[in-house]
């Protein structure tokens, strides 16, 4: 029998695992670098308009010829930020709507690791979000950070309902027009249902009326017949 050296065998084993355990855990991490650049790249939401407005207001830079930068009111600045924290309520109720859905996906294999690494991304944006929005709103009026949400809350509540109120607007004047011709269709084929009524009352009545002309024109027995008849049986 032949003699196998199992030592000499153990080190190609050892190199080939250990190649394999390489090839695989690089893998893993370049998958994850790239899923990240890709959520760099491409983040959840778009532009923050109305926090670059604020920002702008904020901090705004002196004209040409001029060696000051005209002063912005207070009240226009509380505006620019109560509108950026509205924003900022309407991603998160988007941040909430999308999360059990995503990780629902994710679980049955739908979607890829980098859309979650964005999700992941938008997640702690929009917190480092809502605490420098707190921070602004203190600044600008002591305490008014413990309610620029709630009242930011209640803008938000009101501006989806006001847009609801003008759909349902929008579509009165077409629900309007159905509804007329909904009507007279209704009222058409109620119409011919009591035509057809009123002719079948008149076909009937015609014939019950020819019945009794029938029975009055029949002769009716004498009373000499039944004299006749009589005298016969004696």
């Amino acid at each position: 029998m032949f003699d196998i050296d199992w030592l000499g065998l153990a080190v190609p084993f050892a190199y080939i695992t250990v190649l394999g355990g390489s090839l695989y855990t690089f893998s893993n991490v370049y998958r994850k670098r790239k899923a990240v650049q890709s959520a760099n790249l491409e983040p959840w939401f778009p532009p923050h308009l109305q926090r670059n407005i604020y920002l702008s207001l904020l901090h705004m830079e002196p004209e040409a010829g001029q060696d000051k930068a005209p002063k912005v009111p207070d009240s226009v600045i509380r505006a620019a930020l109560l509108r950026r924290a509205v924003e900022d309520i309407r991603r998160i109720i988007q941040i909430r709507t999308s999360k059990q859905a995503l990780n629902t996906l994710l679980q049955r294999g739908s979607v890829g690791e980098d859309l979650n690494q964005r999700f992941l991304a938008a997640e702690k944006e929009i917190e480092e979000e809502l605490r420098d929005v707190v921070n602004e709103a203190n600044a600008l009026a002591p305490g008014w950070g413990q309610v620029i949400f709630q009242s930011a809350n209640e803008i938000a509540a009101n501006t989806v309902l006001r847009t609801r109120l003008e759909e349902i607007e929008g579509h009165a004047e077409a629900d309007k027009e159905w509804w007329e011709k909904r009507r007279e269709t209704i009222k058409e084929d109620f119409m011919k249902e009591l035509e057809e009524d009123s002719a079948k009352g008149s076909s009937k009545a015609v014939s019950d009326d020819e019945a009794v002309h029938v029975e009055l024109n029949t002769p009716a027995s004498t009373p000499g017949s039944s004299k006749k008849k009589k005298k016969g049986k004696n």
